[in-house]
């Protein structure tokens, strides 16, 4: 038996709906936890799978953890021992690559296997090694097992080929600990790694530029406990932003920040979708007919790559052709074919799709073939005429807190079932 998500499409959407914290974030900040001596307590945890799995790590690691709340959890690294990660829970989210870094930082020793997640195409995690390198580490790989060693960590100045954001923040959270100053070039600038270096800098640390290009870290000698706020995840906002514009009527999408989101607002008010926005929600109006648009994905702040997939399946509800251009994971397209068995009439070369407007969508049975094709097909249910079957539903449980109840909530007609 499979557990399915199942969606009634031609529901109209009004409502309010609250964003949790941003994933992205916190599969970083649990990590950069370890860092400290004494308790962190993280506040804004979203309910996804990969929490649960970064948990399992932390008592890997002998690490308390303890939920004092739908959404606190408090971290309690005063017991913890390194050990080898090599257990499964490991290889099920691509994030928990972090633990190199901050184990790394934290005990000049670090042995874990090839981290999991999505499978978007080639994701090498050289930047990350390399930095690490360039901090005095010895890195080998052992039997599917990264071993990284270093008798003392250095500062010195790292330049990224690419700005990565898992690379930043990994050679962040090493270089908390190392003698002296690092300084990275080329640094991702994402609003997710100001957030890493906030809860750095309130745990102890010297890190200064976070959100620019360039980053400095100075070395510091201890860290210790705090209490950290998780910012709003921009890729959950951007989602339901484009659910309320494909079958939306006045819904308010509140605890956003409206700056992490405009090269999405900007798109969709291109396309003709009636937004209002406020300090902290944004509002959006009932769109009649779409517009065409096209997109290139770029690091931030360029277009997420993330929201690719969930606006690909608004576009087929314009009216002409629109392009869209991925830049960052050139193989990120297999929810093309999930949305053409709906009825969608999209063609995909090397790196970019074509998508034929406007097509009306059937309920099919899907498959979530990565979590924001998850995101795509949830958006393609809610147009659809009649029943869409959502399957593989792990990958959407792994990004996004309880999106089904905040759907019902705005008047979807959306549930679970057990299927053969």
């Amino acid at each position: 038996m499979e557990r399915v998500i199942k969606i009634r499409g031609g529901r109209t959407l009004s409502g309010e709906v609250s964003i949790s914290g941003a994933k992205n974030a916190t599969v970083a900040l649990i990590p950069a936890a370890i860092l400290a001596s004494g308790p962190v307590t993280i506040v804004g945890v979203p309910q996804i799978a990969d929490v649960q799995n970064l948990t399992k790590i932390l008592q890997l690691l002998h690490v308390e953890v303890h939920q004092v709340a739908k959404d606190h959890l408090i971290i309690d690294p005063g017991h913890m021992q390194d050990m080898d990660l090599v257990d499964e829970a490991v290889t099920k989210l691509r994030a928990s690559y972090y633990f190199m870094g901050a184990l790394l930082g934290k005990y000049g020793h670090v042995k874990m296997k090839m981290p999991g997640g999505c499978d978007l195409g080639p994701r090498p995690i050289d930047l990350h090694l390399k930095g690490f390198e360039a901090l005095g580490a010895k890195v080998t790989y052992e039997r599917g097992c990264y071993v990284i060693d270093a008798d003392e960590l250095v500062g010195t100045d790292i330049f990224l080929d690419f700005a990565s954001v898992g690379a930043t923040i990994n050679i962040m959270m090493a270089a908390v600990y190392a003698k002296g100053r690092t300084t990275i070039e080329n640094a991702a600038k994402e609003p997710e790694i100001i957030d890493v270096a906030t809860l750095l800098n309130n745990m102890g640390a010297k890190v200064r530029g976070a959100g620019t290009d360039v980053i400095t870290i100075d070395g510091v000698s201890t860290m210790y406990g705090c209490i950290h706020e998780i910012i709003p995840d921009r890729i959950e906002a951007g989602t339901f932003l484009i659910m309320a514009a494909a079958c939306g009527k006045d819904v308010t999408i509140s605890n956003v920040i409206p700056t992490h989101l405009e090269a999405l607002t900007s798109k969709l008010r291109d396309m003709g979708v009636p937004l209002k926005i406020e300090i902290d929600k944004i509002i959006v109006g009932e769109s009649h007919s779409l517009k065409t648009t096209d997109i290139t994905t770029r690091i931030y702040p360029g277009f997420p790559t993330d929201l690719q997939q969930p606006l690909t399946a608004l576009l087929t509800q314009a009216d002409g052709d629109s392009r869209v251009e991925e830049t960052i994971y050139k193989e990120r397209f297999k929810h093309c074919e999930e949305l053409n068995n709906m009825g969608a009439n999209i063609e995909v070369g090397t790196g970019e799709a074509m998508i034929h407007g406007p097509t009306p969508l059937f309920g099919a049975k899907v498959v979530a073939t990565d979590l924001r094709c998850g995101a795509a097909m949830l958006v393609a249910g809610l147009i659809a005429n009649g029943v869409t079957e959502i399957h593989d539903i792990y990958h959407i449980e792994r990004g996004y807190s309880e999106i089904d109840q905040k759907l019902i909530a705005l008047g979807a007609e959306i549930w679970r079932e057990e299927v053969e």
